[in-house]
């Protein structure tokens, strides 16, 4: 599989491909290690699978370096949002639609992203030191 990327930081590396096919279809778990360990990326990178709905409305799956597949990276859909705007593909203001949930994102095409979408209680713990 060939891959063009886009590639961003928001502090941490990101490579985003652009895909016009539905992203729940793209073979994530396969090809996102693939890509974090890459030579390119000697510190290892984050990668998005991003579709492009219209111009304000993108979805877009995370390969979290480290982790995995994610439900939803604040980095991620901020590199996504300069990166589509910057390409061309996406406005300055862009809707997120995440396996977590959809975000809202601005770019003020200064370097600024600007972010907001619900916050959710996922789980309660206590931690005990022995």
């Amino acid at each position: 599989m060939e891959l063009r990327l886009t590639l961003a930081s928001m502090g941490n590396p990101h490579a985003i491909h652009w895909i016009d096919a539905d992203v729940d279809q793209f073979p994530l778990a396969r090809i996102g290690p693939q890509v974090e360990h890459h030579p390119l990326f000697p510190n290892r990178t984050n990668f998005q699978v991003v579709q492009v709905l219209s111009p304000e409305h993108v979805r877009h799956r995370v390969w979290e370096r480290g982790t995995g597949i994610t439900l939803a990276s604040g980095t991620s859909a901020s590199a996504v949002c300069a990166a589509g705007r910057l390409t061309g593909r996406t406005g300055d203001s862009i809707t997120d639609s995440l396996p977590g949930g959809d975000l809202e994102l601005s770019w003020d095409g200064q370097g600024s992203v600007f972010m907001t979408g619900p916050a959710a209680r996922v789980f309660d713990a206590e931690w005990h030191e022995a």
